[in-house]
This record gives C-alpha cells, sequence and structure tokens, in this order.
C-alpha cells in the first residue's frame, strides 16, 4: 500500500500555514477575489483560474459601485482607527496607514479611487473628517469628534468656564469699587502738617496784659494769678467731665461687646456639628467616581436622608443621585445675594452676604429673617455658609 498523501498534521501542510500567516506582497493580492497569492507564479494562476474570471466579469458590469465601496470601506476603517487609537491627538498620517495594513483582511488602496495616501488624506481634509496639515516630516491629521455625547461634555465645560470667568469678573469689580471708593474717602480727609516750633528771641518773656490801667503791678500780678487759678480749674473740670462721659460710653460698649462674643461663643459651641448637608443649598459634586458627567457641576440638595447623606439634583441634566456629605461642597454667590448658614453660631439663619475677606477666606453677611434680623456678622468661614437655591 502506498501512503496516503495530503493530511492537516503533515510538515508541507504545516510550512503552507506558517508561510501564509503576516503579511506579504501587495501586488499579489487580488481585491475581488480577497486572495493573497505568496509569489508571482501562484499570482499567475490565480489571474486565469474560473473563480477570479468570473469575479472580473461581476466587475465590469458595474466597476463604479465596486471602487465606490471599497473606498468607502478603505475610508472608515482608516478613520475609525484614527478615532479609537489617537482620538483627537495630531498623528502622522503615515503611522496611521502602517498600522491600518497591519492587519491581513484590510481593503487595499490600489482599489479605492485615490491612487495615494498623500490624496487620501487631502480628501479626508476637504470633506470635514479631519484637520490635515503639511510639514517637512510629511502629511499630519487630527480627527474631529462629532459625537453627540462628546459635543454636549465639550459644551457643558466651556459654559462652566465661562460661568467661572463671570464669578471672578464680579468678584474683580467689587474689588475695584471697594478701591475706589476708599479712595475717595482718603481724598476727603485733610492732611495734618507737621511744622517746627520756632522763637524769634527766646530771651523774650511771655507778658498777659488784661487792660486794666488804674491797677498797680502787684495788684495785676495777684490778678492774673487768680484768673490763672480759676481758669485752669474750670479747664481742668470741664476735661475731667468729658473724659468721665466718654469712659463711661466706652466702658458701656464694651461690656456691650463682651456680652455678644460670650453669646456668639456660646452659640458656637451649640450649634458647630460635623453635619452641615441641608435641604434647599446649592451644592458642587466632588466625586470624580461619579464622571465628568457630574464631577465639579452645581446641584442642589432637595432631601436628607440621615445626618450625612443628601439626595440632590443636578441644576443641568436635572439627574438625582444619593451623595454623603463629604463628596459635596458649598457654594458662594455673588455680593448681595441670599444664603443660609449651615454651620456655626448662626446654623438655620438665613443672610445676605456683603462682601468676601479673600485673605482670611471668611466673609461678612448680615441676618436677613428672624429676631436678629438686621444684626452684621463678620469672619464667617466660606464653608459655613452656602448659597440658597431658588
Amino acid at each position: 500500500m502506498g501512503k496516503e498523501k495530503g493530511g492537516f498534521l503533515t510538515p508541507k501542510a504545516i510550512a503552507n500555514r506558517i508561510k501564509a500567516k503576516g503579511l506579504q506582497k501587495l501586488r499579489w493580492y487580488c481585491q475581488m477575489c480577497q486572495k493573497q497569492c505568496r509569489d508571482e507564479n501562484g499570482f499567475k494562476c490565480h489571474l486565469t483560474s474560473e473563480s477570479h474570471q468570473r469575479q472580473i466579469l461581476l466587475f465590469a458590469e458595474n466597476p463604479d459601485q465596486y471602487v465606490d465601496d471599497f473606498s468607502s470601506d478603505f475610508k472608515d476603517g482608516y478613520v475609525e482607527l484614527l478615532r479609537r487609537r489617537f482620538g483627537t491627538k495630531r498623528v502622522s498620517a503615515n503611522q496611521v496607514y502602517q498600522e491600518y495594513i497591519n492587519d491581513r483582511d484590510h481593503v487595499h488602496m490600489n482599489s479605492t479611487q485615490w491612487e495615494t495616501l498623500t490624496t487620501f488624506v487631502k480628501w479626508l481634509g476637504r470633506e470635514g473628517h479631519c484637520v490635515v496639515d503639511e510639514t517637512e516630516k510629511g502629511w499630519f491629521v487630527t480627527y474631529i469628534d462629532r459625537d453627540p455625547e462628546t459635543i454636549k461634555r465639550q459644551e457643558a465645560l466651556a459654559a462652566k468656564e465661562r460661568m467661572e470667568m463671570d464669578d471672578e469678573e464680579r468678584m474683580q469689580r467689587q474689588i475695584e469699587k471697594q478701591i475706589e471708593r476708599d479712595a475717595k474717602v482718603a481724598k476727603c480727609v485733610p492732611k495734618t502738617e507737621f511744622t517746627e516750633l520756632k522763637r524769634d528771641n527766646e530771651e523774650e518773656k511771655v507778658v498777659f496784659s488784661l487792660g486794666g490801667s488804674g491797677k498797680t503791678a502787684e495788684e495785676s500780678s495777684t490778678s492774673k494769678t487768680l484768673l490763672g487759678a480759676n481758669a485752669l480749674g474750670s479747664t481742668e473740670a470741664s476735661t475731667s467731665d468729658a473724659a468721665s462721659t466718654s469712659f463711661a460710653g466706652q466702658k458701656r460698649k464694651s461690656a456691650l461687646d463682651d456680652i455678644m462674643k460670650e453669646e456668639a461663643l456660646k452659640k458656637e459651641k451649640m450649634n458647630r456639628k460635623d453635619n452641615w448637608v441641608t435641604k434647599g443649598i446649592v451644592v458642587k459634586v466632588l466625586a470624580k467616581k461619579l464622571g465628568e458627567k457630574y464631577y465639579k457641576k452645581k446641584a442642589y440638595i432637595k432631601d436628607v436622608e440621615d445626618e450625612y447623606t443628601a439626595v440632590i439634583k443636578m441644576m443641568d441634566s436635572g439627574a438625582k443621585l444619593k451623595v454623603d456629605q463629604a463628596h459635596l461642597e458649598t457654594v458662594l454667590p455673588a455680593c448681595g445675594k441670599q444664603v443660609l448658614v449651615v454651620n456655626g453660631a448662626y446654623r438655620g439663619e438665613e443672610a445676605t452676604l456683603l462682601e468676601l475677606n479673600e485673605k482670611k477666606f471668611s466673609c461678612s453677611i448680615r441676618i436677613s429673617q428672624g429676631p436678629l434680623k438686621g444684626r452684621t456678622v463678620d469672619d464667617v468661614q466660606y464653608e459655613d455658609i452656602s448659597k440658597l437655591y431658588s
């Protein structure tokens, strides 16, 4: 019996599979049949085969349709690789092409409407698929992402930047107004000029004359002495009365300030707590785990489930989330807007934001409701107040 020829595990079959792996010469590839030949002889045999002749007849019937299909497939594969692999980064067009042709079953450029990579890149630029530019190192492409989600995210980031710029400009205008106001007050106050005391004749004596012609010198000196004593006594009396009045006023004022300070310290100890989440205030989300859709976006607290957990509603998308207070931050409005004191001595009081002290990270507020209405409180920390949601 003769040996059986062929077989999957014969050395020849294994060698053929090894040779068929990887990329081979493009000139021995038939796009219509999607067949790769290993050498010139094999490619000539394929061209004369019956299957290839049938594919050529089909191509001859509608060549434009086949070329358009191959061109569309090539463009889709190239652009998809550019989007997935490089994103919106600027990259060499040839580098993308080399990675694209690493796929053995890719659509070859000689079957498309473009003869060279340069013409294809220029076409991408004209059609608006990419931003292309030519340098000394060749052509470079940048993918234009037109995904609706990406466009929406970019618009949200741009709106956030505009909002932050508006807040900064508003703050800058407030500072400029304060500087102008202080400059006007400084101009109205007259400056004190200090001059040196000079006397023309140091030996000259100072003489007081009361105009009494009939009096002797002794009587005159006696009257001067008595007048001086009386004047001095009256001056001392008036000075002592004024000093006692001002001292009494200062004493009453300082006593009232001490009482108010003690009251504020007591309230501070009673109302200063670890939890500050309160229904109806505007907050900012700081949790990166929630994704860019919610990170550093503003929301308002719709409900408070427990001391440290709040149910918030996003102000841009309207989505509802349950978030811990560790992932939230208070929001400061513009001066003149309403805020709620969420921690400290005046916890729970509604107030109006008067001004900000950026050096001390504090602000001044005026209580707008309740029995303390009208009271001005200074040095309130930023994290102790938050904007009221309206």
